[in-house]
């Protein structure tokens, strides 16, 4: 196990699971944290043996967002610059959540709220706690969704609902974000990990190569016309058909026995 002061990093059985650890502040973001992530997150790019990525908070809470106490007005100074807050830390964690070629699941153990709502969605797979709320609390401190939110909540539940999340900020019980189709599935707080990592570990154990290409077609589709993802689908299809895992799995399947993929 690596361990920072707000980051602990576990690999088991293909999954790196990622804890955010700073539970009295609700995990929120400071600079160590955001570049603590973004090593972890790489971490699980460069090295081939992990398959998966899990992704939880410490404590009652999964991120609170920013951590404020670093942005307090009444200490005098220049505005802060937070598009250049964007760029340095929230921006590039993003991306490497997205563009990386394996599955990443995220178990929203409590609270998830600005930018820690956000990161969450930026995941492949998102399971909650029946008592986490998820909240875009941008407009109660007169900002604007960050860390994809604005990108990725009117493409997920439609522009009326994103509309309304964001500029009231209330708080949406994760039951309900689960009946909108916001995330995979709500359970109850006893069960949320053991599900979490069995899904990570299922995954894990999969066909990564072909796992992750089937992440860069369904991120794709939103963008492109049908002759575009036809012609996408064809070229991944192309690689997936190639691996050695599609080879094991054929032949799992003809010999009636359980596939044992190597991800390559």
């Amino acid at each position: 196990m690596t361990q920072s002061e707000s980051i602990l990093a576990t690999l088991e059985n293909g999954v790196l699971q990622i804890t955010l650890n700073r539970p009295d502040k609700l995990n929120s973001f400071n600079e160590e944290m955001h570049m603590a992530l973004r090593a972890a997150i790489q971490r699980a790019h460069d090295e081939p043996e992990i398959r998966a990525v899990l992704l939880t908070g410490s404590g009652r809470g999964f991120c609170a967002g920013q951590d404020l106490g670093d942005r307090d007005p009444r200490k005098g100074g220049p505005a802060p610059d937070l598009g250049h807050t964007l760029d340095t830390f929230y921006n590039p964690t993003l991306r490497l959540i997205r563009n990386l070629p394996k599955p990443v699941v995220c178990a929203v153990n409590g609270v998830a709220a600005g930018a820690g709502a956000n990161i969450a969605f930026a995941c492949d797979i998102v399971l909650a706690a029946e008592s986490a709320k998820f909240i875009q609390a941008f407009s109660k401190i007169g900002l604007v969704p960050d860390a994809g939110g604005s990108w990725s909540l009117p493409r997920i539940i439609g522009e009326p609902r994103a509309k309304a999340l964001a500029l009231t900020a209330e708080p949406l019980p994760a039951t309900t974000a689960a009946d909108w189709g916001l995330i995979w599935k709500a359970l109850p707080d006893d069960q949320l990990m053991t599900e979490a990592t069995a899904l990570a570990q299922r995954l894990a154990a999969g066909p990564t190569l072909g796992l992750g290409l089937t992440k860069q077609l369904i991120q794709a589709a939103a963008s492109q016309s049908l002759d575009q993802q036809l012609d996408m689908e064809r070229d991944c299809q192309q690689t997936a058909g190639r691996s050695a895992d599609y080879a094991e799995g054929v032949t799992a399947f003809l010999e009636k026995r359980k596939a044992e993929f190597t991800g390559k």
